[in-house]
């Protein structure tokens, strides 16, 4: 079983911080990580998505995957009827694959402008003890737990995306 979980700061470089730090929490075999991708919001609400390649290996769910999400995440208010029709397609598209309204509400509400986030697809992941180690340090845990069938369905949705695209 796989998890979706966001790790949320109160700062626009917070995220990187963690993402540096989650080379060692896999060779320490205290997370296995699918895919990661670093979101900054500026000042101005404007979401910035930086995929860790890095950190991940030839499974990575691609661009389209974190694109459509953070897209999701953080729709400007002022788009009006027409954001309100693509959120809610892709509410739906998501709602498909395990990832329900209350996770995506809650992410959405932790990141405002100033802050980052380190999103991951993670396997075995066992996040007390990455609390433990990283104590002092703040961030907000945001989680779900997708289904083996939830997570093939991911997988095919979004490789289809990145074909398509």
């Amino acid at each position: 079983m796989s998890s979706l979980v966001v790790l949320a700061f109160d700062d626009v470089n917070g995220a990187e911080r963690m993402r540096d730090k989650m080379y060692d929490f896999q060779k320490r075999e205290l997370i296995k990580l699918e895919d990661a991708a670093v979101v900054v919001r500026d000042e101005k609400g404007h979401a910035k998505v930086k995929q860790a390649h890095s950190l991940v290996g030839a499974g990575a769910l691609g661009g389209a995957f974190w694109g459509m999400l953070i897209g999701l995440l953080f729709l400007a208010p002022w788009a009006g009827l027409i954001a309100g029709s693509a959120a809610g397609a892709l509410s739906g598209k998501f709602g498909d694959i395990g990832i329900d309204d209350s996770f995506i509400k809650n992410v959405s509400e932790a990141i405002e402008p100033g802050d980052s986030a380190l999103f991951l697809l993670a396997r075995e992941a066992r996040l007390e003890r990455i609390r433990e180690d990283l104590d002092g340090v703040e961030f907000e845990i945001i989680e779900t737990n997708l289904s083996p069938e939830e997570e093939d369905q991911l997988r095919e949705t979004f490789a289809a995306e990145e074909i398509a695209g």
